[in-house]
């Protein structure tokens, strides 16, 4: 089943959730989890537009697919649950922000503070099968996600995209780059960080832009303390 999307989104893709595809993809992913565990949560896998909402959005960070380990996936890209050790790609973001804007590495993944601010953290496709990576590609999520992206363009006041890695670059096609920002960088897995993600300053960079919009930057210092379990993510 797929969760009824929130109503500011909702509006903005009215015409996407009438297509074949999506009608596809509904059936596909009932018929999936009476078979297979799936990843996130059934109610988490709208978190994203959840707690960014359409008329929010000042920064899109794409990931492509969610965790497929255990009670890592809860719907927003790079990030876990507190108590769920970071992933290696979110060690190595952790690592960037360090010297990029002095951050202090917190005691756990969770990412909902950049969400708050306005941070659109999108993956490409928003399902998985548990402990099998990639399983839920080319079902259609790629199709309504790029429809989201393509929302997010459509957006009178400009917004800033990071794209990490060959497969988020291919959606600079769905970007106007004449009203919105584009910063693109190697993507943080340990398989190629080393080769351009470290020394790239996203985070730095996503600011200065944002200023220059005449909008606040990102505190992207997350937080060792403060967090419940019942968090609505």
């Amino acid at each position: 089943m797929i969760p009824q999307i929130p109503a500011g989104w909702r509006r903005a893709l009215v015409d996407e959730i009438k297509k074949p595809y999506y009608q596809k993809l509904q059936k596909f992913l009932d018929k999936d989890r009476q078979k297979h565990k799936i990843f996130p949560p059934e109610k988490e896998i709208f978190a994203a537009l959840k707690l960014t909402p359409y008329k929010n959005v000042n920064v899109l960070l794409l990931g492509q697919d969610p965790y497929h380990d255990d009670g890592q996936a809860h719907g927003l890209c790079f990030s876990v649950r507190p108590g769920i050790p970071p992933p290696p790609s979110l060690l190595n973001i952790f690592k960037e922000l360090q010297r990029d804007v002095r951050f202090r590495i917190p005691n756990n993944g969770y990412l909902a503070h950049w969400a708050k601010q306005g941070i659109l953290m999108l993956n490409a496709v928003l399902t998985v099968r548990a402990h099998e990576p990639g399983s839920h590609r080319n079902k259609g999520w790629e199709i309504f996600t790029d429809a989201i992206i393509q929302a997010v363009n459509a957006k009178e006041s400009p917004v800033v995209f990071l794209l990490w890695g060959n497969y988020a670059k291919q959606k600079i096609k769905l970007i106007d780059n004449k009203r919105h920002v584009i910063i693109q960088a190697i993507h943080p897995s340990p398989l190629s960080a080393n080769n351009g993600f470290f020394g790239s300053r996203p985070f730095s960079k996503t600011n200065a832009a944002l200023r220059q919009f005449g909008k606040p930057g990102i505190d992207w210092q997350t937080t060792s303390v403060g967090f419940q379990t019942g968090d609505p993510v």
